[in-house]
């Protein structure tokens, strides 16, 4: 017993150390690592030089200024994410067979799965009002399955592609499909769009570098076309107001209405020639026990019909 507060010391300490080093190697800077782990840069850079000591490599690049992990660090990182994981999720684990789950939930997604996460967040808080959740919005799906490898987020809500890895297992949501925002002057006659129809409106599209973009490069060259779009953004708020003043065009995924509804003066029709859609899930990492976080949150996404909530769209009359 008197040994138990001097293990308990020791163990803290390892974990910090652990945790700068993680900081340091996901900042690639030590001033915003220590800043990030809300001590000084002195005291950062002390805690990993002891870190070193004591597994006897080096793990930083030391130069004039950060230059890197060395191979061991890199690999002592892993085990670092792995170890401060394991450490959190024994810590929801046990708090939440005392009082229920608590804690923090970080929930990665793509852009154009915004309504959709909002589908799951309501009741998964109503289930577990001592939860705080953080979603962060704006990933690509290559960034999530790094960060959900990486222990930086509980669950992520992205495309399922074919040949997922078996590091990863995934609930099926709901089928991302694609609309037509025009005027609707131009949209009343109309009740679908075709892609070569769009072709030649004055398009607004997201960037070309975003996930979004890619699938609709991908439907266009399916249809032998190759969009030209007078304006391209990276913010899906800017994208709607330019579509609001009536002056462009867009294709949106239908589940970016439930969020933005139809710019006043424009209709969103169904585009067709091809149809194409795409399947969006929940994911979360294999890895046993794993965070009792996903695991719950993967509970909310099999009993709630994200896409039956979806499916109509904003102003239709009846089902589809």
């Amino acid at each position: 017993m008197a040994f138990g507060p001097a293990v308990g010391y020791i163990h803290e300490v390892l974990f910090r150390q652990l945790e700068y080093l993680v900081a340091l190697s996901r900042e690639r800077h030590f001033a915003r690592a220590a800043q990030a782990c809300f001590v000084s840069q002195p005291a950062l850079s002390e805690a990993v030089r002891k870190l070193e000591e004591e597994l006897d490599v080096p793990l930083v690049r030391r130069g004039r200024k950060y230059e890197g992990l060395t191979p061991e660090g890199e690999r002592i990182v892993v085990w670092a994410q792995r170890i401060l994981a394991d450490r959190d999720a024994l810590k929801n684990e046990v708090g939440a067979l005392r009082t229920g789950l608590s804690g923090r939930m970080r929930i990665g997604s793509v852009p154009t799965a915004s309504g959709a996460v909002s589908l799951l967040t309501g009741p998964f808080c109503a289930a577990h009002p001592l939860v705080t959740v953080e979603v962060i919005a704006d990933l690509q799906s290559e960034e999530i399955l790094r960060q959900l490898q990486n222990f930086e987020i509980d669950a992520g809500i992205t495309y399922l592609h074919n040949g997922l890895s078996e590091h990863f297992q995934a609930v099926p949501m709901y089928e991302e499909r694609y609309v037509l925002l025009t005027t609707a002057a131009d949209g009343g006659a109309r009740s679908t769009a075709t892609w070569a129809d769009a072709s030649t409106l004055p398009l607004c599209l997201l960037t070309e570098a975003m996930q979004g973009r890619k699938v609709l490069d991908g439907v266009f060259a399916e249809a032998g076309l190759r969009p030209s779009p007078r304006l391209e953004t990276d913010s899906v708020a800017t994208l709607f107001a330019h579509v609001r003043t009536g002056l462009w065009a867009s294709i949106v995924p239908h589940t970016w209405l439930h969020v933005f509804g139809v710019p006043q003066g424009m209709r969103a029709v169904p585009m067709v020639e091809p149809a194409r859609s795409v399947p969006v899930g929940l994911v979360v990492t294999t890895r046993e026990p794993g965070s009792v976080m996903a695991r719950a949150l993967a509970d909310v996404a099999r009993h709630t019909d994200v896409a039956a909530a979806l499916e109509r769209l904003p102003g239709e009359s009846g089902a589809r």
